[in-house]
């Protein structure tokens, strides 16, 4: 994960992937201290970007069916 791109700049499935491997490392554990908080940090922004997208998602949805029922 060299170089991460800012969560803004990613597709949700980029992100989720990403957020993949962040629990994956931190599970497996042999990191340092330091490198572990900063996973956690950018598996929390990567979570964050997640649930957006799945909420912008969601209010796509909601506005389409409300249009369709109009």
């Amino acid at each position: 994960m060299s170089d991460p791109k800012p969560e803004e700049q990613l597709s949700y499935e980029q992100a989720r992937s990403e957020l993949a491997q962040v629990v994956e490392r931190l599970e497996a554990g042999g990191t340092s201290l330091e490198e572990s908080l900063a996973l956690w940090e950018r598996g929390e922004r990567l979570a964050a970007a997640c649930q957006r997208s799945l909420d912008g998602a969601r209010a796509r949805i909601d506005a389409a069916r409300s249009t369709a029922e109009a």
